[in-house]
């Protein structure tokens, strides 16, 4: 009898903590009014942690790695993670839109298909190599030094990364700094910026994905000492495909900002990763202070400010409209129940009934 409760209590604990992992905060380990970066940096340490190429036949690092994943396809998504945070519902599930591919640990085979998709439009998204990462994180990666305001021209090999550091002086810091690189239109990178750990490694703080503009594949990172907000126009799409009618008003649920608005004095650690399926990316990169650029400045954070303004009034906006819309259905339903009623009232009626058509028709 002893023997039977032990088990039971193993198997309640076992659902307990299967409960416990479904939870998305917890699964992260970050608390529910965590930031969007907070997330990410969350979700990158944890699957660095349980990814399947640092955990060879390793069951329990596969089925952790499973839930991170889980959980921050859950959280990184706001209309999924509104739906968690209200109801906390177990139904919100990954979409395959949201999968991030680490090409790195690809074979060949898999690697071209998902080019092909891509060039039939599928968007990939692809995560930073986990041998990378892990490299940058125990310290072993090598850094470049650069002076503020100095240009390089480089190509790096698909899937890898260069890494370049600038010291900053209590000035530099306070003016404010810009890193900004460019490549063709053809190519794909990722703009890094890692946070310094203890042991001397390197943690991934930000990542900003190229976009084509023009002739050019282009991206930064702005260090203003307030907010600066980026848009990711694939967050908008989903919702439209969710609902065409009001999906307008999750517009600007993808205009976020950067976690990390300034930097102090010291030195600072970014890098350009090749994020090509096939080939090595040549690029420019450029690190200046952001001082000549006041005017510009104040202009981008009033902009800013009126379209984070916006944003809430459209947030309150859709809350009037859902419900002035369902009184209206509910209204229209009801007037034709009623125009149904009346006609097949007076049907029987020759005269009334004319008229009756009549009227309605007209």
């Amino acid at each position: 009898m002893a023997t039977h409760s032990s088990r039971s209590e193993n198997k309640d604990a076992g659902e307990e903590d299967e409960l416990r992992r479904r939870n998305p905060y917890e699964v992260l380990g970050i608390p529910s009014n965590s930031t969007d970066q907070e997330i990410k940096s969350a979700y990158r340490r944890m699957a660095l942690r349980y990814h399947p190429d640092k955990n060879p036949d390793d069951p329990v690092a596969a089925e952790m790695f499973k839930e991170v994943t889980f959980a921050y396809e859950v959280l990184s998504d706001p209309e999924n993670r509104r739906l968690y945070d209200t109801t906390g519902s177990e139904a919100v599930g990954p979409e395959n839109e949201d999968l991030e591919l680490d090409l790195s640990s690809l074979g060949a085979v898999n690697t071209i298909f998902a080019a092909l998709f891509n060039k039939l439009g599928v968007q990939i998204k692809t995560t930073v190599s986990a041998n990378l990462l892990g490299e940058a994180l125990n310290g072993t990666v090598t850094t470049l030094p650069l002076m503020v305001g100095q240009v390089v021209s480089r190509k790096v090999e698909k899937q890898s990364a260069h890494f370049y550091s600038v010291t900053l002086t209590e000035e530099e810091a306070q003016d404010g700094l810009i890193c900004k690189v460019h490549s063709s239109a053809k190519n794909k990178f990722k703009l890094l910026y890692f946070d310094q750990v203890e042991n001397g490694g390197l943690s991934l703080a930000l990542q900003e994905d190229s976009r084509k503009t023009g002739k050019l594949s282009t991206a930064g990172l702005y260090f203003f000492g307030f907010p600066v907000y980026r848009f990711d126009h694939r967050v908008n799409s989903r919702a439209l495909s969710r609902d065409p009618e009001t999906g307008f008003f999750k517009r600007l649920d993808a205009f976020q900002p950067f976690e990390i608005t300034e930097l102090k004095a010291g030195s600072h650690v970014f890098a350009v990763y090749g994020d090509n399926f096939f080939k090595s990316v040549s690029y420019t990169l450029e690190i200046f202070s952001s001082a000549p650029f006041g005017n510009e400045k104040e202009s981008l954070r009033s902009t800013e400010a009126q379209i984070v303004s916006k944003r809430t009034e459209l947030l309150k906006f859709e809350a009037e409209y859902h419900e002035v819309f369902a009184q209206f259905t509910e209204m229209a339903s009801k007037c034709t129940g009623e125009v149904q009623e009346v006609r097949d009232s007076l049907q029987y009626h020759p005269v009334f009934s004319c008229f009756l058509d009549y009227i309605i028709n007209k």
